[in-house]
């Protein structure tokens, strides 16, 4: 362990100066605002948590029956009014029994609910699609189904896209592939999308299966038991509708699609490249160095992209990339950019 001499303290307390850390207990921005100011400051007046919090007096002395009903502030004795914030271990412990305490009852009440249901025959031909109007409202179901996930998600990965790609780390979704099973395919279409290969890269690392092929539609399946694909047109620039499908000879159809789509599909070669940009691929003996960019270069050009969309997901110039796939079929002995790709498997160039 190297000793950093406690230099590396104040980056970290910088690093979480900005990020939430209670929204998953039920507080909000405003109250765990409030409640950090308090930790800094130390016992305060209300105008004096005002001024570290960076509020308004009127505004905290509203939050605070909701602050010490939360178990994170309490009233010192005397006048004026002077609040202590609860100790975090404390507050955290107290805060999360009760979140657990709920779930606890919301798992219980589920049993009851079900046996309402219990006697019905089935369900009727209207339950078993719904449809959803609206891009804030499509992007909103199709995170809440890629969320409830458990087994497995099947998804055909197309133009356009219900959730921005743009996301920072903070605001994107954690990735399928840590917690279930993910398999993805990729038509060619997919990377006409800025950042979509990086995007597929970060997937890839953290657990899914990417196959590049024929994709006729969008589509995501969760568990096998709820899909969610669009109403419109493959031109549509945007998501405007989408229907959801639940357990149905529909579903099953839609299943049965994507099995056969990915039996015909190939890995999508986005593996383990160089650890640093220039440094060449020990498996490349043949042809000359093959450093980070041509990698990528190559790994596009076997996904079936063309020239521009490599461009767009490089962030490069259109002119750049067709002078190193130039270059690149002279290296391989490639006459065309599809036999530059295939070379490039078939010498397990893009494996790292």
């Amino acid at each position: 362990m190297v000793d950093t001499g406690g230099k590396q303290a104040p980056r970290a307390v910088a690093d979480i100066a900005g990020r939430r850390l209670l929204e998953g207990l039920g507080v909000t921005g405003a109250e765990e605002g409030a409640y950090r100011a308090l930790l800094r400051h130390g016992p305060a007046t209300l105008t004096e948590l005002a001024s570290e919090a960076e509020a308004s007096v009127a505004g905290l002395r509203r939050m605070l029956p909701r602050l010490e009903d939360l178990g994170l502030v309490a009233r010192l004795a005397g006048r004026p009014l002077r609040l202590i914030a609860t100790p975090p271990h404390l507050a955290v412990d107290a805060l999360a029994a009760r979140r657990q305490e709920e779930i606890a009852h919301s798992r219980a009440a589920s049993a009851l609910l079900a046996a309402e249901v219990a006697d019905r025959p089935g369900p009727q031909p209207e339950e078993l699609v719904e449809v959803v109007i609206g891009q804030a409202a499509v992007a909103r179901r199709y995170l809440q189904i890629e969320r409830n996930a458990t087994e497995e998600m099947l998804v055909l990965v197309h133009p356009p896209y219900a959730v921005d790609l743009d996301l920072g780390e903070d605001e994107r979704p954690p990735a399928l592939g840590s917690r279930v099973r993910t398999r993805g395919i990729y038509g060619p279409r997919a990377f006409e999308e800025p950042g979509l290969y990086e995007h597929t890269r970060r997937s890839v690392a953290d657990g899914e299966q990417a196959r590049v092929g024929h994709v006729p539609m969008k589509l995501a399946v969760a568990d096998g038991r709820t899909a969610i694909l669009p109403l419109g047109s493959e031109e549509d620039r945007a998501v405007e509708s989408a229907l959801v499908v639940h357990p149905s000879a529909l579903l099953d159809a839609l299943v049965g699609l994507f099995e056969v789509l990915w039996r015909a599909a190939t890995p999508l070669p986005v593996g383990p490249l160089p650890p640093a940009p220039g440094e060449p691929l020990a498996s490349l003996a043949p042809v000359a160095a093959l450093d980070r960019f041509d990698a990528d270069v190559l790994a596009l050009l076997t996904a079936g992209l063309k020239d521009d969309a490599i461009a767009r997901q490089l962030d490069i110039s259109l002119r750049t990339v067709q002078r190193r796939v130039r270059t690149l079929c002279d290296h391989l002995g490639a006459d065309t950019r599809f036999q530059a790709g295939l070379f490039a498997a078939r010498q397990n160039l893009l494996d790292g």
